[in-house]
C-alpha cells in the first residue's frame, strides 16, 4: 500500500505518460511506497496557439505570458476541481494529506500552484518548474520569496540538477509536519509575478 503520493501535471501540449521518466530520480528507499500519477489534460482549443486543439489544463489567451496577461480563472478553477478529485481519492485510500505533493511543469506548474493553494487541507507541498501563477496579481504577490529556488540561466525545460533537488526536497518533507506555509513550494517560476 502506498504511503505517499506524487501527482505530476504536464505542460501545454504534452502528455502525462511522456513525463513518467521523472520517477527515475526517486530511487531512495523513502520512495519505495510512493504512488505516482501522470494524468493527461483534456484536449481543447488554445487561444494563444490560434485555436489549435491540444492537451491543455486551461485556455491561455496570449503568449508570452506576463503579469498583465488575461487569465480565465473559471477555466483554471474547473481544472483545479479535477485535480482535487484525484487528491481526494488518494486521501480516501489512506494516504495522509501531508504526504501528498502536486507538481508540474509550465502550465502544469501553474495548475500545481492553484491546486495546492486552493485545496482545503494542508498537503505536503507543491513543486513547480517553469511555471506561472494562473491568477491575478494580488494572489501572485502572496508567494513568499522563501518559497522559491532560483536556478539562473535555465531555459523552459527540466534539468537533472533541478530534478535531483526535487527528489531531495520531497524526501525531506515526507512525514514531516507542515511547519510554515511558505516552505510548501519549491518553485522555478517565470519572471511573471512582477508588474
Amino acid at each position: 500500500m502506498a504511503d505517499s503520493f506524487i501527482l505530476w501535471l504536464h505542460g501545454l501540449g504534452d502528455s502525462g505518460p511522456a513525463n513518467e521518466p521523472i520517477t527515475n530520480f526517486f530511487s531512495a528507499p523513502e520512495f519505495k511506497n510512493t504512488k505516482w500519477a501522470f494524468p493527461t489534460a483534456p484536449s481543447a482549443p488554445v487561444t494563444c496557439n490560434r485555436g489549435a486543439i491540444m492537451d491543455s489544463w486551461f485556455d491561455i489567451s496570449n503568449s508570452p505570458i506576463t503579469s498583465k496577461s488575461v487569465r480565465d480563472e473559471n477555466d483554471v478553477l474547473k481544472a483545479v476541481h479535477d485535480v482535487h478529485a484525484i487528491v481526494d481519492a488518494e486521501i480516501a485510500s489512506g494516504i495522509s494529506p501531508g504526504n501528498i505533493f502536486i507538481c508540474g511543469l509550465s502550465q502544469g506548474g501553474a495548475m500545481a500552484i492553484a491546486s495546492v493553494l486552493l485545496y482545503p487541507k494542508t498537503l505536503g507541498g507543491g513543486v513547480v518548474f517553469s511555471g506561472f501563477v494562473p491568477f491575478c496579481s494580488p494572489v501572485a504577490k502572496r508567494v513568499s520569496s522563501e518559497a522559491r529556488k532560483a536556478y539562473p540561466d535555465l531555459g523552459h525545460s527540466l534539468e537533472d540538477e533541478e530534478l535531483r533537488y526535487f527528489a531531495s526536497w520531497i524526501k525531506n518533507r515526507l512525514g514531516s509536519s507542515s511547519e510554515v506555509a511558505n516552505h510548501k513550494f519549491f518553485c522555478r517560476l517565470f519572471n511573471l509575478c512582477s508588474t
